[in-house]
């Protein structure tokens, strides 16, 4: 689409926007009784937010204007951390991570789909270059260390040569024979069509002959596609099943087309970030520096003289480290500052006078008066936002710059030299100050000499003022506590063993130990997983939602990838430092992992108590590691610290082996090394668990401020009809071929019970690279994969119940009972005041 489809669709949703912006102002910040309606309230204005912000990242993805990405950015932060905000009213009153919104939906005329939350590119677009040194580097720290399996390159012999150019100088020869060849060919016909001409044979009876094979055919393949799009409609063979073809699905297909088209946009991307980089920087030295100058020196001058006429004297010049001149622009005029300094004398002597009173009178003691039970007011009130104050900004900025803007004029659409102008002239203001800052100090002791006879005063005072404070400085004991007080202050300070070495040599370091560790190319899309309308319809009433695949993804992309791919997010939004993702095994819990990486372009630090048996031994090795994966976690923010098979660092019973004693030391080093984690890093724990009933709940819990419960595939995952689903997905990828041999359907009802990973691994098994080969003479039979698929362990259903028996444990599913017991409780009091 041309870009002002884009523009058109930004404007659009800035008006979306200004509407939410007034309905919150008018609704969310009054008391609410009502805790079902404050529910509709916040997921209609969730369900809005997402709207919005998918309109604005497809807006911010296809423009070039740099200005305007800047302006669509500013918005886009503001909208995702007002999304946060939101899910965590709505946890906070529902006490669950899971909401049904069908009922919302309906009334808004959207699909569940909508709900799906979109991953901006930006979060890899703009530091891209900088990822790709990073990966390079890494793939050489782990080549040179061993860690890195590469391709070996074997020699070729001089049999082999040989073989090689024979084989190429027959080919040569051979296309030279088949043109030599063409050439006869056509010769020979050209005389036989002069040979037919001269027979004067009937044109009749030969288009006779060639209507009668034509419609012929014709009908036979109108009959074979009319019987093909029978079955379709009745669902009983898909596109793909009756091609035969080893080919993407059409989504697949469109994806790629939608990729072509985004590479195009993102080329004139960059062609427009080349074209920033050219600075007015030197222009405006030149055209307005000299005017600059002599506007600082003028001001700087009429300030000290107007000091000098309210004080009697001058005032000392300010240093460098408070800003210079610009100090003095910031306060407030001299009259101004003389009068609030003789109001601070009066209040001073004030205060003296009544702190003499205060002594010589002595008040009586008194009983505080008893105050009967307070009212709690339990009406809901929406807590303070951080992001409405960006999302005004961002609109009204809007309204003044680009609402009423001319686009016709510029016709690249890349950048506005005006307002980068703008942006630079401060700059260059900046570093002209400095050359004036030293020209004026100098003028300014001149003046004293000259008029006030004054000579360094205003330095010999400092010093001894500063003498005077140092000698008044009292050093503190340290204060009592125990071990995690003593790695709290480890971490949050630097050692001097790590503070005299560089940021590559840790790097190099973690990686060479096998803490830091290779992303997976795997994104968060990757993971499929399909909405199931009669899921949402709850069985038996008083249980806990559980979330579906695509719940899991959105609470990931939530927690994870959202805050960490945006810095003011992370800073603004509802703090999450740890999260847990806990499921039967092979559900894809390390693949989420890397998804979040891949998405952010994060670091991974493997921290896992197996990674560190004979490495870093001791409570200040662990320490030392710790300290290091902080150090080089915030330099090259954002980073995850993965932590496999977590439930070991808390499991019962006294620890046995070498591996047991390491997950304890770690347990011990967790809670300290979170409370070091400030809003600013984009630092997150992530701990995977398939067994977290083994650990004890108490310390565990207290670890990890999200758990995320990841289930295996339920029917419409494995098989769908009209999309790509597990199967269909697994086995094109592999190199297979779907024919009606195969049946989908009887593999998705087989396959009940089965993790990701089991279909994963049993699709690998199959196709294997001689089954791939025989494809087109044997093609693919449904019972070689059952056979297969029987080799591997289902999840049973007491597995299941485990894992929610043990989830109602945690924190928000005791308050999630709490709450359904307070309802059941009310709903009782009012059946007995009715029988009454």
């Amino acid at each position: 689409f041309p870009t002002s489809t884009y523009i058109k669709l930004w404007a659009d949703t800035q008006r979306e926007l200004d509407i939410m912006l007034q309905r919150e102002k008018e609704e969310f910040f009054e008391p609410q009784e009502d805790r079902q309606k404050v529910m509709k309230m916040l997921a209609t204005a969730y369900i809005q937010y997402l709207d919005i912000f998918r309109k604005l990242e497809e807006a911010h993805d296809h423009l070039i204007h740099q200005q305007k990405r800047a302006a669509v950015r500013q918005v886009l932060d503001g909208v995702i951390g007002r999304i946060l905000e939101i899910k965590k009213e709505m946890v906070a009153l529902e006490k669950s991570e899971c909401h049904h919104m069908d009922d919302i939906l309906m009334e808004l005329q959207r699909v569940p789909e909508d709900t799906d939350i979109p991953i901006p590119k930006y979060f890899i677009k703009e530091n891209l270059g900088m990822l790709q040194d990073r990966e390079k580097f890494l793939d050489e720290i782990l080549l040179n260390a061993g860690l890195l399996e590469q391709e070996p390159v074997v020699a070729m012999t001089l049999e082999e040569g040989i073989k090689v150019v024979q084989v190429a100088e027959r080919a040569r020869q051979g296309r030279a024979r088949a043109a030599f060849m063409k050439r006869i060919y056509l010769e020979e016909k050209r005389q036989s069509q002069k040979a037919d001409q001269e027979m004067h044979k009937n044109p009749d009876d030969a288009a006779t002959c060639i209507q009668k094979v034509w419609r012929g055919y014709h009908q036979r393949k109108r009959t074979e596609e009319l019987r093909e799009e029978e079955m379709v409609f009745l669902g009983m063979n898909s596109a793909e099943m009756i091609n035969g073809t080893g080919s993407l699905p059409p989504d697949l297909e469109v994806m790629s087309s939608l990729q072509l088209g985004a590479g195009k946009a993102n080329v004139l991307q960059g062609e427009a970030q080349k074209r920033e980089e050219i600075s007015f920087r030197h222009e405006l030295r030149q055209t307005e520096g000299s005017h600059i100058k002599e506007t600082l020196q003028d001001e700087i001058s009429q300030c000290f003289i107007e000091c000098r006429h309210i004080t009697g004297r001058f005032p000392d010049y300010p240093p460098e480290n408070t800003g210079g001149s610009k100090s003095i622009f910031i306060e407030k005029h001299p009259e101004q500052v003389a009068e609030e300094l003789a109001a601070k004398r009066e209040a001073e002597q004030r205060e003296k006078e009544n702190s003499g009173k205060e002594k010589m009178e002595r008040p009586e003691k008194t009983k505080p008066p008893k105050v009967g039970k307070q009212m709690v007011d339990e009406r809901w009130k929406m807590t303070p936002s951080n992001f409405l104050s960006i999302l005004e900004e961002g609109s009204s900025q809007y309204k003044v710059f680009w609402e009423n803007r001319d686009n016709k004029s510029d016709f690249l659409q890349d950048h506005d030299p005006e307002l980068i102008k703008e942006g630079e002239r401060e700059e260059v203001e900046d570093e002209i100050r400095v050359q004036v800052d030293e020209v004026m100090q100098e003028k300014l002791l001149r003046l004293k000499e000259a008029v006030d006879g004054e000579m360094g005063t205003g330095r010999s005072k400092a010093k001894e003022k500063g003498g005077k404070k140092n000698k008044k400085e009292r050093h503190r004991k340290p204060r009592k506590g125990g071990d995690e007080n003593i790695i709290l202050r480890a971490l949050s300070f630097s050692s001097p063993f790590l503070a005299c070495r560089t940021i590559d040599s840790l790097y190099q370091e973690l990686a060479e130990a096998g803490f830091l560790i290779k992303v997976k190319n795997v994104n968060l899309s990757d993971y499929m997983g399909y909405y199931d309308c009669l899921r949402n319809i709850p069985c038996q009433p008083g249980l806990q939602p559980m979330p579906s695949i695509p719940e899991v993804k959105q609470l990931v992309t939530l927690y994870g990838i959202l805050p960490l791919g945006s810095q003011i997010v992370h800073e603004n939004a509802p703090l999450v430092k740890s999260l847990l993702l806990a499921g039967p095994a092979g559900v894809g819990k390390k693949m989420l992992v890397h998804a979040i990486c891949t998405e952010t372009g994060a670091n991974l630090f493997n921290v896992t108590a197996s990674k560190l048996v004979g490495k870093y031994p001791g409570k200040e090795g662990l320490m030392m590691l710790f300290h290091m994966i902080l150090k080089v976690g915030k330099e090259l923010q954002p980073s995850v610290v993965w932590i496999g098979g977590t439930e070991r660092l808390y499991a019962k019973g006294a620890p046995k082996g070498e591996e047991e004693m390491n997950a304890k030391r770690l347990a011990k080093i967790l809670p300290p090394f979170l409370r070091a984690l400030k809003p600013t890093d984009r630092l997150l724990l992530v701990g995977t668990t398939a067994k977290p009933f083994d650990a004890n709940p108490g310390p565990f819990f207290k670890v990890y401020q999200k758990i995320i419960l990841v289930p295996k595939p339920d029917y419409l995952t494995r098989c769908g009809k009209y999309f790509s689903t597990l199967w269909k997905h697994c086995i094109l990828r592999s190199g297979g071929a779907l024919t009606r041999l195969v049946n989908l359907n009887c593999l998705a009802r087989v396959s009940d019970g089965f993790t990701q990973g089991h279909i994963v691994d049993v699709v690998h098994t199959v196709l294997s690279e001689l089954r791939v080969l025989q494809m087109s003479r044997k093609p693919l039979r449904t019972a070689e994969f059952v056979t297969s698929l029987a080799r591997h362990t289902p999840v049973y259903k007491e597995e299941e119940e485990a894992f929610k028996a043990w989830y109602i444990k945690s924190p928000l599913g005791k308050a999630w009972s709490a709450a359904l017991a307070a309802k059941e409780g009310d709903k009782s009091k009012g059946k007995k005041g009715k029988g009454k």
